[in-house]
């Protein structure tokens, strides 16, 4: 096994739709190619948005359409536990150690103020102004804590080549006002831990991407490579969701599909060459990063597998 360690890393809100098997298949496909690592961790750090079973039903779906990993909340491993909710107590920590090495700053500014004051293309988190940087909070408001963000870095990426995506929302929070961690820390403080060499992800986080290198950086280390992979989307230009019909991966097999033509259509909408319906394992010791296909997949699931 190489010293490559990619990780795919879903939040228990549902079933798995076409859009993540997507992504999936490129993370494990790249971690197989490499002859690396494929590590499954699971980010149920946003409890409410938690839905019970979830867990346990995306990791059946995946294993359904033929991918595995070697490390992951049901198959264990040395640098677990693979679930947010069980490690609480490292992001304690980090959180911590950036305190003390002066990274961040109480903030009690309210998102309405932020709204307000801020502005950004719609659609978008607006930047932060820096109301609370220098000092001027409201004592009797619960205080957030914020990351001093400096110029957004430069970064290779290794679909869309050399990166600048902003200032990643200004400075950004790393825990809410309620004592939860936030995503952004959550994600680096597992990534380093699981000495995770490469993260392929969707489009949809590349703008999360500075952040997480400030952090990687302020934390003592240097961050993993990148891969953003675009994202699927219907007819109406908008990300792929049940507006578009049944999108879920447990809809399509209850429906009678194979998994072998999930895989193949995941395959082709990728760019990839070969037979419409093919497994997954099949396609590891072809796959080439070069080929892959840089633009956003449309995808008019009424006609996908029952036309």
């Amino acid at each position: 096994m190489s010293s490559y360690r990619g990780r795919f890393a879903p939040s228990p809100t549902g079933r798995v739709h076409l859009g993540t098997a997507r992504t999936a298949l490129v993370a494990w496909l790249r971690a197989r190619s490499q002859r690396g690592a494929y590590v499954m961790r699971v980010e149920d750090i946003d409890a409410p948005r938690v839905v019970p079973g979830a867990m346990e039903a995306m990791l059946e779906d995946l294993r359904w359409l033929g991918l595995d990993w070697d490390e992951g909340p049901d198959v264990g491993g040395a640098l677990g536990p693979y679930v947010q909710s069980l490690r609480l107590e490292r992001y304690e920590a980090a959180y911590e150690l950036l305190r003390a090495r002066g990274h961040l700053y109480p903030c009690t500014c309210t998102r309405k103020e932020i709204a307000s004051i801020a502005s950004a293309p719609h659609g978008e988190e607006p930047i932060y102004p820096g109301l609370c940087r220098e000092g001027r909070t409201h004592p009797e408001r619960a205080s957030a804590w914020r990351f001093r963000m400096h110029d957004a870095p430069t970064f290779a990426d290794v679909m869309h080549g050399a990166s600048r995506v902003g200032m990643g929302a200004g400075d950004f929070v790393v825990r809410r006002a309620d004592g939860v961690f936030s995503y952004q820390l959550a994600v680096v403080v597992d990534d380093r831990a699981m000495r995770i060499t490469e993260v392929v992800r969707g489009d949809d986080l590349l703008s999360s991407t500075p952040r997480q290198i400030a952090l990687h950086r302020a934390l003592g280390g240097e961050p993993p490579a990148w891969m953003h992979v675009p994202l699927v989307v219907g007819p109406d230009g908008e990300r792929l969701g049940k507006r578009h019909g049944s999108t879920a991966i447990a809809e399509l097999r209850a429906r009678g599909v194979r998994a072998e033509s999930i895989v193949g259509w995941l395959a082709r909408s990728l760019g990839m060459q070969g037979p419409s319906t093919i497994a997954a394992r099949e396609l590891v010791d072809g796959f080439d990063v070069a080929m892959l296909s840089r633009e956003v997949v449309v995808a008019d699931v009424a006609t996908l597998f029952f036309a």
